[in-house]
């Protein structure tokens, strides 16, 4: 903990005893000081309290009703190009490496419990009981209460009364996403996980709804297809955290896999509930529940919302600036991800207002907006629009940006992969830092030039970390080799109330929103104004941001304890060279030339080459092997309900062990992502082993060989002789 701690005072230079005044980075100070006073964390919050309202799941009235305000608040605010663009999605269509979904609609889902008849029980005067129990709850223990009402509901059971389990009106995350309708009275059996053939052993499911642990669509080809249960109820506990399973009344999003052929409906419970439900089998108890559900899948549409901010550089202008986020989600998905898509629209507004009011000047490029279903809009859009994706120079996108201090949340700007090295998460990081230690300083002393708090906010530091490469968002598909568009991902994690009934507005901090929207539009502003006349302002930042990596760079050579996994030092040495080179996609050649002075390959030699840190021989064998990424499909293999490797991998190829490998800083997901996106034909294997091994730790080549093999079958590779 202790080394992690110094490692964060070097990244980010904030400490207890910043004190001084700090001129505000990259940008002129009345720049920030106008942007500062215009964003409003608490416009932000009122457009959420909307979009929370509405089940936004993808090709779904409610996902059209969000997309549709999100168009008129833009109109509103003056953007310019504001349009819905949609892309069929039948189940059929594909978008680089995405199957579209076909869209998914619900109208009713209802789980009841339905009693037996077997004579009266007094039910009158149980009731006056726990009504005194109620009553007096001062002086009342909390399981008597709990025991008391159990008698009444078991009295009630036993007299043939319905019990409302779950409610889609009431609480629309309670049926799992891709239900099928049903009406269906069953027995319930408890099958545990439900994902082994061994949890249904000498268990009669047949026609009746299993009770499972695990998330529906792990489940439904064994319990539906294979054992031919009725329907599913289940307690899934998705995206774990410290706080897993702390709060037993959390009802968690489940959903069923899209393209199963085994079609069914999922109901999801609290663990509360479960147990409950759970106890009572484990006695003998029967039970029965009656699950009605209207809904299903159809042939739809993707959409996605986009605006424009127009550039004012005739040469320019063509070229564009992305703001991104998802709009997509459960209701409520406040900070997930209601947050993000408000934050940028606030940034919209902003930007927007600013300039017409002369009070910015309109920058060289144009910005744009954008509002899509998670990684499968964005798939369909940059697929399906290749003269947009080509304009595209940098994108900021945000999921997740707005969790108060009940959420746990730690806010998050993250780096691109090693993959692309680029120098904008540099400029994401400085108003970050900026934010920080403004925002430690009002925290710590009540005065700040900048402290970028809301009035009905909080006034915590913001406490932002520069963290290395995750995935999990659109970022990803930005970021992939086929598109190579550097995104700025600035993002919550953890967040203990995520996918769940409790991710609501009222954890929602509207300082955190003005914060984010702050850092995004100061850097995506800075960015789309960029050019030879004003670049002097970039002069320092290479530096900063190489030290920054060295010193990453240096602390995880030492806790990997490299021996030979070829040449460490080069591999950060060619990124940090790469990361200058990415200059050239905004200034001309003579003015990065001369910026690059600062730029950290002479840095890394200093810290990575005293000890002449060299892990490996001349590569012989499967590592000479060279391959390139074909230019079709389109995307990162891990999307959205699809797999396109399994998918295509059916004739006779075996599951690469590099899937579950796990690394000291990264997992299979992560390794496959990166080996795939370093198959730019100028690395042989064992120099894309070392890449990945640099970036997540050291992984075995024969692993990497094999995953490259498999993907020359599939044909996303060609071996390059």
């Amino acid at each position: 903990m202790r080394f992690r701690v110094v490692l964060a005072m070097v990244a980010g230079g904030l400490s207890a005893g910043t004190a001084r005044a700090q001129k505000p980075p990259l940008l002129p100070e009345k720049d920030v000081a106008v942007l500062a006073n215009e964003l409003s964390g608490e416009t932000a919050k009122r457009n959420l309290e909307v979009l929370a309202t509405f089940h936004r799941q993808r090709g779904s009235q409610g996902f059209h009703a969000a997309a549709e305000v999100v168009a008129e608040r833009a109109r509103g605010y003056g953007l310019s190009a504001v349009e819905i663009l949609q892309f069929p999605a039948d189940g059929k269509i594909f978008y680089g490496t995405q199957r579209s979904r076909p869209g998914w609609e619900a109208q009713v889902g209802e789980l009841w419990e339905r009693g037996v008849a077997a004579g009266r029980c007094g039910t009158e005067k149980i009731q006056m009981e726990v009504e005194k129990l109620v009553a007096g709850s001062d002086g009342v223990d909390e399981k008597l209460r709990d025991r008391s009402r159990q008698i009444y509901e078991d009295c009630l059971r036993s007299n043939g009364a319905e019990f409302l389990l779950a409610s889609y009106g009431a609480e629309p995350v309670v049926l799992a996403e891709d239900s099928e309708s049903a009406d269906r009275t069953a027995e319930l059996v408890d099958v545990g996980s439900g994902t082994s053939e061994s949890d249904y052993a000498g268990k009669d499911v047949k026609g009746k709804i299993v009770l499972v642990g695990a998330q529906p669509g792990a489940v439904q080809d064994l319990a539906v297809g294979q054992f031919a249960a009725a329907g599913m109820v289940s307690y899934a506990q998705n995206q774990k955290t410290a706080w897993w399973g702390e709060d037993e009344n959390l009802i968690r999003w489940g959903h069923l896999e899209t393209f199963s052929a085994k079609k069914t409906f999922a109901f999801m419970v609290s663990l509360k509930t479960a147990r409950g439900l759970r106890e009572r089998l484990a006695r003998g108890e029967k039970i029965t529940l009656h699950a009605v559900v209207k809904a299903g899948q159809h042939a739809g549409k993707y959409e996605v919302v986009t605006a424009t901010i127009p550039g004012a550089d005739p040469k320019l202008k063509e070229e564009e600036i992305a703001f991104s986020c998802h709009l997509d989600h459960q209701r409520p998905g406040a900070n997930d991800n209601a947050s993000g898509c408000v934050t940028i629209l606030e940034v919209a507004r902003t930007l927007e207002k600013l300039i017409a009011e002369g009070e910015l000047a309109r920058p060289a490029r144009t910005i744009r907006f954008i509002w899509p279903p998670e990684i499968e809009g964005t798939l369909a859009l940059l697929n399906g629009k290749p003269e947009l994706t080509k304009r595209i120079r940098a994108a900021v996108h945000m999921d997740m940006v707005g969790g108060g201090p009940d959420t746990k949340a730690v806010f998050h700007v993250t780096r691109g992969p090693m993959s692309l090295p680029s120098f904008v998460h540099d400029v994401a990081w400085a108003f970050a830092e900026f934010v920080n230690q403004e925002s430690y300083k009002f925290a710590a002393t009540g005065k700040a030039e900048y402290p970028f708090v809301a009035p009905e906010g909080g006034k915590e530091p913001l406490r932002a970390e520069y963290s290395a490469y995750t995935m999990g968002s659109d970022h990803d598909v930005y970021q992939d080799s086929s598109f190579g568009i550097p995104a700025i991902y600035i993002n919550d994690w953890p967040d203990r109330y995520i996918h769940t009934n409790f991710d609501t507005a009222a954890n929602i901090d509207t300082t955190k929103l003005k914060r984010a929207a702050f850092i995004g539009a100061a850097s995506g502003y800075f960015l789309a104004g960029l050019r030879d006349a004003n670049a002097e302002s970039l002069r320092n930042l290479p530096a900063e941001g190489s030290s920054r990596r060295a010193s990453l760079a240096l602390s995880r050579r030492q806790l990997a304890g490299y021996t030979n996994l070829g040449s460490y030092s080069d591999v950060w040495r060619r990124h940090e060279e790469k990361v200058g080179d990415s200059v050239l996609g905004f200034l001309s050649k003579t003015i990065v030339e001369d910026l690059r002075v600062n730029y950290g390959a002479a840095l890394m030699d200093v810290t990575l080459n005293p000890t002449k840190v060299v892990f490996a021989s001349n590569p012989t064998g499967d590592g000479l092997i060279w391959f390139r990424r074909k230019g079709e499909p389109r995307g990162p293999l891990t999307v959205f309900g699809y797999d396109y490797f399994a998918d295509h991998a059916k004739a006779g190829v075996a599951t690469p062990k590099l899937f579950s490998y796990e690394g000291l800083w990264g997992a299979g997901e992560e390794y496959a992502y990166e080996v795939l996106n370093f198959a730019d034909g100028k690395r042989n294997a064992q120099e894309i082993r070392d890449a990945v091994s640099a970036e997540y730790g050291p992984v075995p080549l024969e692993l990497v060989v094999e995953y490259l093999k498999a993907l020359e079958k599939i044909g996303v590779v060609a071996e390059a002789r």
